[in-house]
């Protein structure tokens, strides 16, 4: 293919026109890559790379659909802002933190979110860095246009507080990891974390409270998501991706466990698990299933609120102070 013009239009052709195009054939084949999922090889100092293989999209997981959209629009939002970034001086990342009791979909929204975007997953264990050393040659090997996650960052609670790191004897254990909260943060919002652009990072947690306050200002984690226990119309997605239904309201026993649901913590993937027992043929059997298995967790929750009960009457303490015991 030949591309001929005229001599006049040649500064508009070589600055606008051609860099217009390049843009969009890169882009054409970002939308058409496969992303990859990175794991760390200690041993190795390196990432090794498979294909991801999640099918997990917006339209399929399990999430308010009003939280759904504020996250999609928050991700384009973040990719289209290269100048902003760049014009205010700050590094071209975004940090988000999934929070939440354990098979809520943490995992689920970030290949999502990878999906969504075509970035890679690079997946980084902390348990298994040895030092700040490596822990920053590990992010800077990472490429742009990447989701960087950390799961289950509350386990490294000992290196992740303050109070470690303030301690002289700190660092005592080799069978612990041996990084600190100061060498987190700075590859995380420090000057180690201007290495690469369009990078997303992302902390999941089941336990949030347990975070070191540091970790979780905006600048590092800029968007808290609580994955929660499954709703009515996390359900109802469940109910079109597993059993083909797409209208719950209209089916008696879909109605009975959204009901259920307003009164009984269970997760998405407790759902999923009753719902693919049906095999989606037999979509009665799965409902089915799934009632009797909320009506067992809310006996299980009664019977446990009323052994509390029982509990904070026998140590209840008498008007002269001591403690009331039940025969």
């Amino acid at each position: 293919m030949e591309l001929t013009f005229h001599r006049k239009h040649k500064d508009k052709v070589m600055n606008s026109y051609i860099p217009y195009v390049l843009a969009q054939a890169e882009a054409i084949r970002d939308a058409e890559k496969t992303p990859k999922f990175y794991s760390y090889n200690v041993k190795g100092g390196s990432w090794s790379c498979v294909d991801l293989e999640h099918l997990a999209t917006f339209e399929t997981i399990a999430m308010e659909p009003e939280l759904k959209r504020m996250i999609i629009q928050d991700l384009d939002k973040f990719v289209k802002r290269r100048e902003f970034y760049k014009r205010v001086g700050k590094a071209w990342k975004r940090g988000y933190l999934l929070y939440g009791p354990p098979g809520t979909g943490k995992s689920s929204l970030v290949a999502a979110m990878a999906n969504h975007l075509h970035f890679n997953i690079y997946d980084l264990e902390l348990t298994s860095i040895s030092s700040n050393d490596e822990l920053r040659k590990a992010l800077m090997s990472t490429t742009n246009r990447s989701i960087v996650v950390f799961e289950d960052i509350d386990c490294n609670k000992e290196s992740l507080s303050r109070e470690s790191t303030e301690n002289k004897n700190f660092i005592v254990s080799e069978t612990k990891s041996k990084f600190t909260l100061s060498g987190l943060l700075n590859v995380v919002d420090g000057l180690g974390s201007s290495s690469g652009d369009e990078r997303i990072i992302v902390f999941t947690t089941n336990h949030k409270e347990r975070l070191d306050p540091a970790l979780l200002r905006p600048g590092r984690m800029d968007m808290h998501i609580h994955m929660s226990y499954c709703t009515p119309k996390g359900f109802e997605t469940l109910a079109s991706n597993y059993l083909g239904i797409q209208d719950t309201s209209k089916h008696q026993l879909c109605q009975e466990i959204e009901g259920l649901m307003e009164s009984t913590n269970i997760t998405p993937a407790e759902v999923c698990e009753e719902l693919m027992r049906g095999g989606g043929d037999d979509a009665d059997t799965a409902l089915e299933g799934l009632v009797n298995c909320l009506k067992r967790k809310r006996l299980e929750t009664y019977k446990l609120e009323e052994e509390e009960i029982r509990k904070a009457k026998r140590q209840k303490p008498d008007n002269n102070g001591s403690d009331i015991s039940e025969n």
